[in-house]
């Protein structure tokens, strides 16, 4: 076997069809299968990350305001991606918990109630438009069945929404990298030419 130097990055992502199914939470299960498959390539790993995000009909914000809420074990991992998100101009909100470990950690955002908690809520927000981009993190039987709305309504409004905070790192940098980016749109096989 050659070993051969890749000069760019490929990232594969797969196609679920959430949207043709109302009120159905997008937690991915293993009986869940793929429609089908986009790939994103550029010459750096976050940017192809955002443009395979965007080939899979979701499109990660540039501005505007972002939802957090977070199960316990998931907020020390979710402080770097919502100081950057910060950093690049957007407004966080959060549920009373994540709002108050933000708070600790010196990152500003605005309290947001959860559907329970009475209104506006989270579902108002969601309706009226004010929210660009869902960071939500199930713990399990108890908070799917909690906080499923909050993954329906961005499914229904069309609102980009992230699970897991591997899958937030890795959307934050690439959109951090399409604000500072001045990329071209470049042929598959251009790509090819620069195998050596």
């Amino acid at each position: 076997l050659e070993k051969i130097d890749v000069p760019y990055f490929g990232i594969k992502e797969a196609v679920f069809p959430f949207n043709m199914f109302k009120n159905v939470d997008p937690v991915l299960g293993p009986e869940m299968k793929a429609t089908g498959e986009v790939m994103g390539i550029a010459d750096s790993f976050s940017i192809a990350f955002f443009k395979a995000q965007e080939a899979s009909g979701v499109r990660l914000p540039l501005e505007g305001k972002v939802l957090i809420t977070v199960a316990d074990k998931d907020k020390p991992l979710i402080v770097e991606s919502a100081k950057k998100l910060v950093d690049l101009g957007f407004d966080i909100l959060a549920t009373e918990g994540t709002y108050k470990f933000l708070k600790e950690q010196g990152i500003e955002s605005s309290k947001i109630n959860k559907i329970n908690k009475g209104r506006p809520n989270i579902v108002d927000a969601i309706k009226n438009g004010d929210i660009q981009l869902i960071i939500n993190t199930p713990i399990g039987k108890q908070s799917k069945e909690d906080d499923s709305y909050i993954r329906s309504g961005a499914i229904q409004y069309k609102i980009p929404y992230i699970t897991t905070t591997t899958a937030t790192k890795a959307s934050v940098d690439g959109i951090a990298a399409a604000i500072k980016a001045d990329y071209t749109v470049k042929a598959i096989q251009d790509f090819h030419k620069m195998l050596k």
